[in-house]
């Protein structure tokens, strides 16, 4: 599956905490103190984004994709942290922000300003519980399926979105699905939604699909496990 997230936050935990203990015997007390903060918040996120706990809800993020007050000051280091590090790695990533699948489905990264969104004011399904729907781009319809970076949403969540973006698509909306970056989260919800379109036999066969059209997508172990699961027991039926 690779290095997670809840593995990759416990480091930059262990990190800031060990800035804030140098400076603390260095008697820089008052400097000490944010990374002693920003050290706690990741702990926070490290375990709640395990697994086992799997909690996005941890981070407030509202149905309508944004974030309450309390949230933006509480979780404010791991929130802006996130924001810049997606910017800078979409920057100079130099792929793409978004690609089309199919006719009217598009699959990509999260869409911070109006041109990185797909043409034809399409329709959105939010795969992050850490970046917010942006108000340049709140004309479109919105779905939030909040999830955390490396994890995959359940099969429940993907029988919703997959509901949705069919409705959706039935009515001549194109559709958008997206998280941090086009590669793991968003990938596994358009896999379901290619089979429940009938474009493709099953979720293996909408995987291959998708990477020929933004090939640096890279599912792990948890969306493989979650599309399986889906597969066995989705209610939805292909659209042939």
């Amino acid at each position: 599956m690779g290095v997670g997230l809840s593995v990759l936050i416990g480091l930059k935990c262990a990190t800031l905490f060990i800035f804030f203990l140098s400076l603390r015997m260095f008697e820089f007390t008052l400097l000490s103190i944010p990374f002693l903060y920003a050290s706690l918040v990741s702990f926070l996120v490290s375990i709640a984004s395990h697994p086992s706990i799997n909690l996005p809800i941890l981070l407030g993020k509202g149905s309508d994709g944004n974030f309450p007050i309390w949230s933006l000051i509480i979780y404010s280091p791991y929130l802006y942290f996130v924001r810049a590090f997606s910017f800078i790695r979409r920057f100079t990533s130099g792929e793409p922000p978004y690609s089309k699948i199919d006719e009217g489905l598009y699959v990509g990264g999260w869409p911070y300003a109006p041109d990185k969104l797909p043409p034809g004011n399409p329709a959105i399904v939010d795969c992050t519980c850490e970046l917010p729907r942006k108000k340049e781009v709140r004309g479109s319809a919105y779905l939030c399926v909040p999830t955390w970076d490396t994890r995959s949403p359940d099969p429940g969540e993907i029988e919703s979105a997959v509901n949705w973006a069919c409705r959706k698509r039935a009515q001549g909306v194109p559709v958008f699905v997206h998280c941090a970056y086009g590669h793991g989260r968003s990938v596994a919800v358009m896999c379901a939604l290619l089979v429940a379109l009938g474009l493709a036999e099953d979720w293996k066969t909408a995987e291959k699909i998708i990477k020929e059209k933004r090939p640096y997508i890279r599912m792990n172990a948890l969306h493989r496990k979650a599309l399986e699961e889906w597969s066995k027991d989705r209610l939805s039926t292909p659209k042939r």
